[in-house]
């Protein structure tokens, strides 16, 4: 690795660890898109793999915070989690089974679709008492098994932390509120970063120096910027669409270069 790759590893981090700290979430799916094209990883296979280690790192230090704070639905997070395993790590094996060049052109795709989907508003639930218990777990566990397999075979394919698909199918499955399945969320989100980095790694395709880098800049940049939050919290809701608008015009760069090159 060059002394420039370095710098910019670090820097791509740094960015992807800034926009997470400032919009709580959706910074991640940037992640592969600046390995390929700004740090210069030549397999985006290997960018998914090493991206995949810094969305579980991400993803786990912001559920110790939630874990503190008690937002966390753990019964339900975990039975999701668990279900959505098996789903990421089948999702991880098809994904190294497709093209790089039409890999991408998948991601660009889903980069638009998750860019239009954060200018929709969060709904949130209204049980903030739900529990898995004897009495409910005949009408809870079935969603959460079928929607945690479902998002991790997204995931999986993709090596993204899939937030913005937990998030709703967790409010779906449980009726719990935004804050709780938030938090409970980042269970699944490590989870599903660990499965598919373990995939890829077997496979031989994480660049582990590179992972290394890329986390570092991420908790320097996540700290910036869940400072400044602080400061523009009445405009959070801009930010998100502005960055919605990035998103969405990255994912049609990567669609344009992965089909004319």
């Amino acid at each position: 690795m060059t002394t420039l790759q370095t710098i910019l590893a670090l820097g791509s981090g740094s960015l992807v660890g800034f926009t997470l700290g400032l919009i709580g979430g959706g910074g991640s799916i940037l992640a592969v898109p600046l390995l390929v094209y700004v740090v210069g990883v030549p397999s985006p296979h290997v960018a998914i793999g090493t991206s995949a280690i810094a969305v579980a790192a991400s993803a786990a230090a912001n559920l110790a915070g939630h874990a503190r704070a008690r937002t966390v639905k753990w019964p339900c997070a975990l039975v999701f989690a668990m279900s959505g395993i098996a789903g990421a790590a089948i999702g991880a094996q098809l994904g190294k089974m497709v093209d790089g060049s039409r890999l991408l052109a998948l991601f660009g795709g889903l980069m638009v679709v998750i860019g239009v989907l954060m200018l929709r508003p969060r709904r949130s639930g209204d049980n903030p008492d739900v529990k898995l218990t004897q009495e409910s777990v005949g009408e809870l566990l079935p969603w959460l098994i079928g929607g945690g397999l479902v998002v991790g075979v997204l995931s999986g394919f993709f090596g993204i932390g899939g937030g913005f698909l937990i998030v709703p199918g967790l409010i779906g499955a449980t009726a719990m509120p935004l804050i709780n399945a938030i938090g409970s969320s980042l269970v699944s989100v490590t989870a599903f970063g660990l499965t598919t980095a373990a995939s890829y790694a077997w496979s031989g395709l994480v660049d582990w120096p590179l992972a290394l880098l890329f986390i570092a800049g991420g908790a320097v940049g996540g700290l910036a910027g869940t400072r400044l939050a602080r400061h523009l919290s009445g405009h959070k809701n801009a930010l998100t669409r502005v960055f919605s608008g990035i998103v969405i015009v990255v994912g049609l760069y990567v669609i344009a270069r992965s089909i004319f090159g």
